[in-house]
């Protein structure tokens, strides 16, 4: 993952997962629905950008996300400081959904907000 170059990682008929190489960490963008057809899909392909302490997810193009797709984002059997996916641009629905659930997490300042 060179430069700003993007990547097509995952395409189905729900959704597409794309990576870029941001300040050397791997920026993932997330365009379409999640549901249990394809978390599991998503899963795989964000363990796969792992590099090192953690990964960022822009949410902002998604237009649905079930449960699954939720675990799989926020992990939330992890305790917050091993959480190595930062989400961005994570819309009112999708907030409303992490404080439902009780996912929310307040990250202090130096990290990306939830």
């Amino acid at each position: 993952m060179g430069g700003l170059e993007e990547r097509l990682l995952y395409q189905d008929e729900q959704l597409k997962i794309t990576v870029r190489s941001a300040d050397g960490a791997p920026a993932v963008t997330l365009i379409g629905e999640i549901d249990a057809t394809n978390s599991s899909a998503l899963a795989l392909v964000l363990a796969s950008c792992r590099q090192d302490a953690y990964i960022t997810v822009d949410t902002g193009a998604l237009t649905f996300i079930d449960v699954s797709g939720l675990r799989v984002l926020v992990m939330p059997t992890l305790p917050p400081s091993q959480r190595w996916i930062r989400l961005h641009n994570v819309t009112p629905y999708q907030r409303r959904l992490l404080r439902m659930m009780g996912w929310y997490y307040e990250p202090r300042a130096h990290h990306l907000p939830l």
